[in-house]
Order: structure tokens, then C-alpha cells, then sequence
């Protein structure tokens, strides 16, 4: 009985750290004063036909980070430059379908 508790913990424990290792790997050094308002960016990436379902700027990585869905593969989340704009990372269920490298 031990032995079960503590393999369903590890468990739970490896599945709740998958989502936290994938976006940490993703790192933007910009200023505050340098930083596009995030408005633009979900203009700019509904224009690209994104349905942007949610856009936050959220410190992960200092990157922004959007809930959308892309015309190419659906429901994704993606993280920006806040400066430029640029595509760093997209990930949909957790799989990796873009990183820049």
C-alpha cells in the first residue's frame, strides 16, 4: 500500500512539472520601456488569421504569452518577444511545434 501511494505521488508529481520544464526553457531579456503593448501583438496575429483566444503578459521568462488558435494547426500556446514581436515557441498538448534555436 505504501509502495502505491508513493508511486501515484511521483507520478502526479512528473505530470505537473512537465508543462512548468517546457515554457522555462523560454527566456526574454526586455526592458519595461522596451516592450510592445500586448494589443498589438493580438492585432498583428489576428491579421496573421490567429483566433486569439487569450493574450496575457505574463512573467514567464519575461516573454508574452498567448492562448490562440493558428490557421495551420489549431489550438496552441505561444510565446513572443515582447520588443519584436518574434515567434520564440509554440506547443500544442504538450508537443513542441516550434522553438527557435
Amino acid at each position: 500500500m505504501k509502495m502505491r501511494v508513493m508511486m501515484m505521488a511521483a507520478l502526479a508529481a512528473t505530470m505537473m512539472a512537465g508543462p512548468a520544464l517546457a515554457t522555462g526553457k523560454i527566456k526574454c531579456n526586455v526592458a519595461a520601456a522596451d516592450m510592445k503593448p500586448i494589443e498589438a501583438l493580438k492585432a498583428e496575429l489576428t491579421k496573421q488569421g490567429w483566433t486569439v483566444a487569450k493574450a496575457k503578459a505574463k512573467v514567464d521568462g519575461g516573454c508574452y504569452e498567448v492562448y490562440g488558435v493558428m490557421p495551420e494547426t489549431g489550438r496552441v500556446e505561444a510565446y513572443f518577444d515582447p520588443a519584436t514581436f518574434e515567434k520564440l515557441y509554440v506547443e500544442q498538448r504538450g508537443k513542441v511545434l516550434f522553438k527557435k534555436g
